[in-house]
């Protein structure tokens, strides 16, 4: 079709690249990706034995003394490697969630996916359903399992993100139940055994939670990254979206599918740590001013709100480590408050 003067054509045999990074964008991801690593070292630094920042450095390459290369590749880099992927498959997580359902209260911690695999954690430790499984498989079943469920509730000639959210609440409202009745019913062993896991902690991390959750996210990071090309038309509403050829219920199923998969194996390494695939996406966008959580600045974000979490766990008090998770809830709560009083006074929910 012939341009008219004046007029701004748009077109239409491909979607919209919101993936596209702008240069504000570019800047506050080298500079998050800077912060992140920073804080990668320094938590490989800290603990009962401090390393220097320059051993840590040249242990990572794989040089300098002996005794603090096995220090750092056996028992410190695990625990940072997992706590980096954690932060930033739950980072994109939240922003594909929040983006799918056009709702910025939108996330895994939210909607019961990740109340579905502490369910399943807590049945296996508690019940011995699947004991030889581990928590990590157990973890991963129960969050593909939760988010299936909540697809199929919400299911009407077709899903929108508003009844994917509803459903999802009171999916995660029956997960949280009967893992408390779970608890409750098990020995004081098993419950604290449960509790560990549930309040999300990196205490004790091997290179066996390290692999299956590399693996994952290499695979799924790039397939969220593939199917943001589309979805900005989502932000248009669905009738816009069909109108501009987007095939709209393929493209959440897909979204759902790989938002899950990338809670599910973060979860499953390192427990439900809670608020930050609520919290990193928007604090991305505010930082990018972008339309939408930009999923690389998410990502990013959540790995550094996870690093400095656990930082602050181990060097708060000097008697004790504390678990992630508990300063994660303590630093999250304040701006879910927030973040509820400005979507009321902005009048919508996404």
């Amino acid at each position: 079709m012939p341009e008219v003067p004046g007029r701004r054509t748009f077109r239409l045999d491909r979607p919209p690249v919101s993936g596209y990074l702008r240069p504000r964008q570019l800047v506050v991801c080298a500079t998050l990706a800077a912060a992140v690593l920073v804080l990668f070292c320094v938590g490989i630094s800290v603990g009962d034995v401090s390393i220097p920042l320059p051993d840590v450095v040249r242990a990572l390459a794989g040089t300098g003394d002996l005794n603090t290369w096995l220090v750092v590749h056996e028992f410190r880099l695990p625990r940072a490697l997992t706590g980096l992927l954690v932060g930033v498959a739950f980072g994109i997580s939240g922003a594909v969630f929040q983006t799918m359902t056009r709702n910025p209260l939108a996330s895994p911690d939210m909607i019961g996916i990740t109340q579905g695999a502490g369910a399943a954690v807590v049945g296996g430790i508690v019940l011995g359903w699947g004991s030889g499984l581990g928590t990590q498989t157990l973890g991963l079943l129960g969050a593909l399992t939760t988010a299936l469920l909540i697809y199929a509730l919400a299911w009407k000639r077709g899903t929108t993100g508003y009844r994917i959210v509803l459903v999802g609440i009171g999916v995660a409202w029956v997960c949280t139940s009967l893992t408390d009745y779970l608890t409750a019913r098990g020995g004081a062993m098993q419950a604290q055994a449960a509790l560990g896991w549930l309040v999300g902690n990196l205490n004790g991390r091997t290179w066996d939670h390290v692999t299956p959750l590399l693996w994952s996210t290499a695979v799924l990071v790039p397939a969220a990254l593939l199917l943001s090309r589309w979805t900005r038309t989502l932000q248009l509403g669905d009738d816009v979206a069909v109108a501009l050829g987007t095939p709209v219920q393929r493209l959440r199923l897909a979204l759902l599918l790989t938002g899950v998969g990338l809670v599910a194996f973060g979860t499953a390494a390192g427990g439900p740590i809670a608020f930050v695939a609520l919290a990193a996406p928007q604090i991305a966008q505010r930082l990018t001013r972008a339309a939408a959580p930009p999923l690389v600045a998410s990502g990013l974000t959540g790995a550094f709100v996870v690093l400095f979490s656990d930082l602050v766990a181990r060097e708060l008090l000097t008697d004790t480590e504390l678990p992630v998770g508990v300063v994660t809830g303590v630093l999250g709560a304040p701006f879910l408050l927030w973040l509820l009083i400005r979507v009321n006074r902005a009048g919508s929910g996404g």
